[in-house]
């Protein structure tokens, strides 16, 4: 069953069953709901799901408008205009969130989720419910984990089909710590650089490699300046749900309780809607002329051994709580296939 005929047919049954508040118990309200996604993208896909719950639920007084392709600003500004009760919703990385609540840095530590079913068990468990408690006190409350995908790796020089292809490789990666880091304990040279920046510096070879989710390879037309496309899965890109503290504070409890169950249901059909697009874009790549590889297990398994130290180093600045329970969590794991 393709996924629009799944929509369809969902937002038949939410209008059949919207039991969740009475229309009554809802006041007549519009969110601004922004994405920095262009329109189609899954988790635009997901907004337009909220929207559709929202409404039906609400017996059509509570309404949902996404605002894609970062029209409000970008995630900071976006951000701080939810903080300042100027801006309802959005959903930013869950990285652009580590300098409020800097324990949403060890979703970035690389080589430790190996497949969808544990990338959700650990944002749907006692994990992603610690790191969304701590957005409160910032002015946020975070309602559902919704994803990006898993990180894949590409170059204009080889493919990488084992640990040590890596090594001398100028990699282009997000700017925070995590990656600087564990990029350079696995032998490549790390170029923290904006992504608006990434094509030109691919083009000129001032790198030689990047990681993104293969729905922005595609999209960012990457495969016209990289040859080979290496999966990976080193990292799980997970995005989250936020409302402005300021206007949640002003909703009805029946209220609240709509826009977090209808921000789960929703992310859902987004993960869903994400993992269908990976595969599309993969076979996308290849007719584009990519050349693709499946990095092996065993080399995997040396490259999250090599960054271990990095990460134990790393962790130690977090809060030691968050970090028992996220190590708690990641063995208990590894038995999901």
């Amino acid at each position: 069953m393709t996924l629009p005929l799944i929509r369809t047919l969902a937002l038949f049954t939410l209008i059949a069953h919207a039991t969740v508040a009475p229309a009554q118990e809802a006041a007549e309200r519009t969110i601004r709901f922004g994405t920095t996604v262009q329109p189609g993208h899954p988790i635009s896909q997901g907004a337009a799901r909220f929207a559709e719950i929202v409404a039906a639920r609400s017996g059509g007084k509570l309404m949902s408008r996404e605002y894609a392709a970062s029209v409000l600003g970008n995630e900071a500004q976006q951000i701080s205009a939810m903080q300042g009760g100027v801006q309802e919703m959005m959903t930013p990385a869950s990285t652009a969130l580590v300098g409020l609540a800097k324990d949403f840095g060890l979703l970035d530590f690389p080589f430790t989720i190996a497949n969808e079913r544990q990338a959700d068990a650990l944002l749907d468990g006692p994990l992603g419910q610690a790191l969304l408690a701590k957005l409160p006190e910032k002015g946020l409350v975070g309602l559902a984990f919704w994803e990006n995908g898993f990180r894949q790796m590409t170059n204009s020089r080889r493919p990488i089909a084992v640990a040590e292809d890596l090594k001398g490789l100028k990699i282009r990666v997000q700017g925070n710590p995590v990656y600087l880091e564990t990029f350079k304990a696995i032998g490549t040279n790390p170029v923290p650089m904006a992504f608006a920046e990434l094509y030109g510096a691919l083009e000129t070879r001032a790198v030689d490699a990047q990681e993104n989710p293969l729905a922005n390879i595609l999209a960012s037309k990457l495969y016209e300046v990289q040859k080979y496309t290496s999966l990976s899965n080193h990292a799980y890109s997970t995005v989250v749900v936020l409302v402005g503290k300021k206007f949640w504070d002003r909703l009805m409890p029946a209220e609240q309780a709509m826009l977090r169950e209808a921000a789960i249901e929703a992310g859902r059909f987004e993960r869903a809607a994400s993992r269908d697009y990976a595969l599309k874009a993969r076979a996308e790549l290849e007719q584009k002329g990519m050349k693709i590889n499946e990095v092996p297990a065993a080399e995997l398994a040396k490259l999250r051994d090599t960054v271990q130290p990095t990460l134990d180093r790393l962790a130690a600045q977090y809060d030691p709580a968050v970090v028992t329970l996220y190590n708690g969590e990641l063995k208990k794991l590894q038995t999901l296939r």
